[in-house]
């Protein structure tokens, strides 16, 4: 009877601990830009990240989740690793999100390896980031995907002449790649190409350098935050008539602050991008609608969607592994997910554990007395192509 009595309470205390294993809060580190250059997209993005939770619940597979918020201060990939070391080691997060900035992301992405956390990428998009770790997965998009997509599209356009001009780090690098890639490849000619430094408060000597060169269309590439509307500011500055030289960008370029500051300089900038408010269909407006009410009138933003997709895809791993957050689970339930987004459909690549999506070409209209980016063009089912080519 000592024997069984034993055994049963061995039983019943392993199935006490297991209970209280599960019942044990889902702790995610979010490590963001809170302050600085880069506060504003930090910010969008995890306004998203708590819209979804406010809208969805707190709970996931009986578990509750809390989040642990640190601040990188900007671009410092020590801090970020730092911050990442501690969010594991002192504080027992499950899982890494967040991630404004390439250079952070990256210096994580070997802490994820290491300490193998699941970790989702929601903004940061030079390509090579999920190389860094088999436990990441990422829910924006990768700069070529837009980039390339949108240098075939110029030359199929009718350009066959363009200047590039990006900010000289690693995003910088791959759009100014993508862009060329495409475009040469498509049969168009690159006339002369700079790179300036990353936070730069002046470009008016660099757009009056592309000027002078008369091309058919200036190809811009910089960061979220204050760039865009400075380099608008430069642009309408210069002269540079959008009707007699295309500009074209990555959709950063005309998000509302920037539009806001340039007015109708800004009309008939052509961009790419796989997010804007203004996207037509109904998910998106009840999405919209919702954030405008939560955060006073301020509308989404493509921060804002690669947080709220990104908690869509934690919430979905979780529901399918129950609950138990080791990496290989996360991962494997994350890898070939399909959902209809604010966006679009969306994917993510089995092989790549990168997003697919539409990509979408906008320009800068007058809508009802507003200036918008208003799609006129895509091209659905984009992967990325720099770990196409990877494969080759």
């Amino acid at each position: 009877m000592s024997t069984r009595s034993a055994a049963i309470l061995g039983a019943l205390a392993l199935s006490i601990t297991s209970s209280a294993s599960a019942q044990q809060p889902i702790k995610i580190g979010l490590i963001m830009s809170y302050s600085g250059q880069f506060a504003d997209p930090a910010a969008q993005m995890d306004n998203a990240i708590k819209l979804y939770v406010k809208q969805k619940g707190d709970t996931v597979a009986g578990r509750k989740i809390e989040f642990i918020r640190k601040d990188t201060g900007g671009i410092a990939p020590d801090v970020a690793k730092r911050l990442a070391q501690e969010l594991i080691v002192r504080d027992k997060v499950d899982i890494l999100a967040g991630f404004v900035l390439t250079p952070n992301t990256l210096a994580v992405g070997d802490v994820s390896a290491e300490a193998k956390k699941f970790m989702v990428v929601m903004n940061a998009a030079t390509a090579i980031i999920t190389t860094k770790s088999p436990y990441m997965v990422r829910t924006s998009r990768t700069i070529p995907q837009l980039t390339e997509t949108m240098g075939t599209w110029a030359y199929k356009s009718g350009i066959r002449k363009t200047y590039t001009m990006v900010s000289d780090y690693g995003p910088g690098h791959d759009a100014e790649g993508g862009f060329q890639r495409g475009f040469k490849e498509a049969g168009g000619e690159i006339v002369g190409s700079v790179r300036f430094p990353v936070a730069n408060p002046d470009f008016s000597a660099f757009v009056q350098r592309a000027k002078d060169l008369n091309p058919e269309a200036i190809f811009v590439f910089v960061p979220g935050g204050t760039q865009p509307a400075a380099i608008g500011k430069a642009l309408a500055e210069r002269g540079i008539d959008t009707k007699k030289t295309k500009v074209l960008g990555m959709g950063e370029l005309t998000e509302d602050e920037a539009r806001r500051t340039m007015g109708d300089a800004s009309l008939g900038i052509l961009t790419v991008y796989d997010y804007d408010h203004n996207h037509q269909s109904a998910m998106n407006r009840e999405f919209v609608k919702a954030f405008n009410a939560e955060y006073g009138g301020r509308n989404p933003n493509i921060y804002s969607i690669g947080g709220w997709d990104g908690m869509h895809l934690i919430y979905e791993a979780l529901k399918k592994t129950g609950g138990k957050t080791d990496a290989e689970a996360l991962v494997a339930a994350a890898k070939g997910m399909k959902w209809e987004s604010p966006r679009g459909p969306i994917s993510i690549d089995p092989e790549t554990r990168d997003i697919v999506l539409n990509v979408y070409i906008r320009r800068v209209d007058k809508v009802g007395g507003q200036l918008l980016n208003v799609e006129f063009d895509k091209v659905e089912n984009v992967k990325d192509p720099f770990k196409a080519r990877m494969k080759k």
